[in-house]
């Protein structure tokens, strides 16, 4: 593969919706961002495919495993059954196979691996996919946990909305379920796993922490200081991800990012975004501050603050943040986060 010279520091993004902008929104993500907009000209589309972010230098992002589930109004094309999530999850995981098969990304799934692609990103600008399981239906019993895991998964966050087993930012304050209790006893036998806190209830967040003290993650999670809906993270519950070692992955959403914000109003400046990480380093540090975009997660670049309108935006942080802490926010905060729990 010819040498691309990709952009340092490292770009790691802690969540993006790959698959499932493809399969379920079809959405060409091997196409450059600028076709995918051509051809969609008459509404928003996602602002990262596989090009922007070999442009961005992303070297690498946690790449979702995402089935909605059913609602006659707002999902009417959901799942319906755990064996239905179970399908449209694997032909999810599929799609990521067949990418790599493709030469178009490389699959991560211990340190080993993550070292020997860190190594081979900088000559070719291949983007590595780390799976995340987002909303954890497809798993049908939690003693299926360990052949999803044979199969790449290293990441599982068990709510969306409200799954059966937790309760989600969507459906106010349900716990975990027992299911959920027994999801949480087996993703404590499974080191190969980690636990995303984001979606989850409150009251499910605080249990899920109490039954399992594996490794913890909110991939894509603001502070509920600024925008208070079940959603985002108290104060209180991004100390608990911080005591775990964890990192926050700043969602750049604006209506995430400022109380109030609505589609159609004006777009604000990088320092709503900037603001929500100060917030996040001032009670973990910044050493626990990441990006989880979600930049394909149902919006497009008219939702992102100024002047974000691509991956490699993303870099324009730089200038904002206090002196040494970009190549941490940017992807290296990620990294050693992983280095220091994967197989």
């Amino acid at each position: 593969m010819e040498s691309v010279n990709p952009p340092e520091p490292p770009l790691v993004d802690a969540h993006l919706d790959l698959a499932h902008n493809v399969l379920d929104m079809d959405l060409d993500l091997t196409l450059p961002l600028e076709e995918l907009r051509r051809q969609h000209a008459s509404g928003d589309v996602p602002t990262a495919t596989l090009p922007a972010l070999v442009e961005a230098g992303a070297a690498l992002v946690f790449a979702t495993l995402f089935v909605g589930p059913y609602h006659p109004e707002h999902n009417p094309e959901g799942y319906r059954t755990p064996d239905e999530a179970h399908a449209r999850a694997w032909r999810q995981l599929e799609l990521y196979r067949q990418w790599e098969h493709e030469g178009r990304v490389r699959l991560v799934t211990d340190r080993a691996g993550l070292e020997s692609h860190l190594e081979a990103w900088k000559k070719d600008g291949v983007v590595g996919l780390l799976v995340l399981m987002e909303g954890a239906d497809p798993i049908r019993t939690p003693d299926e946990l360990g052949s999803w895991a044979d199969a790449g998964v290293r990441l599982v966050g068990p709510a969306w909305g409200g799954t059966r087993y937790a309760g989600g930012s969507w459906n106010g304050t349900g716990g975990l379920t027992e299911l959920g209790r027994e999801l949480m006893a087996a993703l404590e036998d499974e080191p190969r796993v980690a636990l995303d806190a984001s979606h989850l209830s409150e009251r499910a967040f605080w249990e899920a922490l109490e039954y399992y003290e594996g490794p913890v993650l909110a991939s894509h999670s603001n502070a509920r200081r600024f925008v208070n809906e079940e959603r985002h993270l108290t104060d209180d519950m991004i100390r608990a991800v911080g005591a775990r070692n964890g990192v926050v992955g700043t969602v750049l959403y604006n209506a995430f990012l400022q109380a109030g914000w609505q589609r159609g109003d004006a777009r604000p400046d990088l320092e709503v975004a900037v603001r929500n990480m100060a917030h996040v380093a001032d009670l973990i540090g910044w050493e626990r501050v990441g990006i989880g975009s979600d930049f394909d997660g149902g919006f497009g670049a008219r939702e992102l603050p100024e002047p974000l309108d691509r991956p490699a935006d993303l870099r324009r942080l730089e200038p904002a943040l206090p002196p040494g802490t970009f190549a941490g926010v940017l992807g290296e905060n990620w990294l050693r986060w992983l280095r220091g729990w994967l197989p």
